[in-house]
């Protein structure tokens, strides 16, 4: 195929797909009919020699071809309509759809505020939530699969901390602190270890645990603390989420370690006995990293204020209070 045969629209039509995985939502974004939106896929699909995307539940998913594309055709898209359209952004008209890469615990706090913000001052924005599956998302960030990921990054933030300090023009990602955390161990209300006045480094390691790992390897940054003073702990289960630690650990003896802003928003605080960790970990500090060609866009300068605010407003001592209360 050569690229002088395919009509560049039909990329802009696919992007707007693999972003909602809706035929009937991309075609309102793009005030196209649903068939004209479907044409558009077949010619692509008869030009690529792909499917493209296939029907999933009330959706379409998009198969591994059109995956590994959607990152050339978007940042592609966005360095034309930089071009066609340099500083332009209308928050309250323009429909510009946001991919953005963060753990379930960070979602709980940030997405509620932030939908708040949406709502009122960007109707046409929409925002893609995906599941943070590395401490390091930087490979996604550059290939422009993810507009942002927001978590607690220690690797990738150093690094671009000292490309920043050598100021040599050479940063290629940009970021911005949102909040910072405590990890406390918890477990269930009733654990017999929630009896005694304090939680010992040999009590803790003597229990069983439940990790959570992003990435699925089972040894984090825990395990890390504990080899370092020469102790180490057995780990029973391994999930990816913190909501689902937080749900085992209320109905197990296991123990687990939660970000202490989280606990409040699993809705079943009063389940959980929390302790702090009988051994020293690093402060958590939660970051928003973005690419640097992403850094003058006038919609992701927005984007990036718009989850400050909401970090402020997950915050206000009004929310969590309210929170706690539940």
């Amino acid at each position: 195929m050569s690229l002088r045969n395919l009509d560049l629209n039909l990329l802009r039509v696919l992007d707007e797909v693999l972003s909602e995985r809706n035929i009937t939502r991309a075609a309102r974004n793009l005030a196209m009919t649903q068939p004209a939106v479907s044409n558009a896929i077949r010619r692509l699909r008869d030009a690529l020699g792909d499917e493209l995307v296939v029907r999933s539940g009330q959706g379409v998913e998009p198969t591994p071809a059109a995956l590994a594309l959607w990152p050339a055709v978007r940042s592609a898209l966005a360095t034309l309509r930089d071009a066609i359209e340099p500083g332009r952004f209308d928050p309250a008209s323009d429909r510009r759809s946001f991919v953005i890469a963060m753990a379930d615990a960070t979602a709980a706090l940030l997405v509620p505020p932030l939908v708040q913000i949406i709502e009122t001052r960007a109707p046409a924005v929409s925002l893609r939530v995906l599941p943070l599956t590395t401490r390091d998302p930087r490979p996604q960030l550059e290939s422009g699969a993810l507009d942002a990921a927001i978590g607690y990054f220690p690797a990738a933030t150093a690094a671009i901390t000292l490309a920043a300090m050598q100021q040599d023009g050479g940063e290629r990602f940009g970021q911005q602190r949102l909040y910072e955390s405590h990890y406390v161990c918890v477990m269930r209300a009733a654990h017999p270890l929630a009896a005694a006045p304090e939680l010992t480094l040999d009590d803790y390691c003597a229990a069983h645990h439940l990790l959570v790992s992003f990435s699925g390897r089972p040894f984090g940054f825990v395990d890390e603390a504990l080899a370092a003073i020469g102790r180490s702990r057995r780990i029973v289960l391994t999930v990816n989420q913190f909501f689902t630690a937080g749900q085992v650990v209320a109905h197990s003896d296991l123990l687990t370690v939660l970000p202490d802003r989280f606990i409040a928003a699993t809705g079943i605080r009063r389940e959980f006995a929390v302790r702090p960790l009988p051994f020293e970990t690093p402060l958590v500090h939660v970051d928003l990293l973005w690419h640097s060609r992403r850094q003058a866009r006038p919609e992701h300068a927005w984007l990036r204020d718009a989850f400050a605010q909401a970090a402020a407003s997950a915050f206000d001592p009004r929310q969590i209070a309210g929170r706690r209360g539940r």
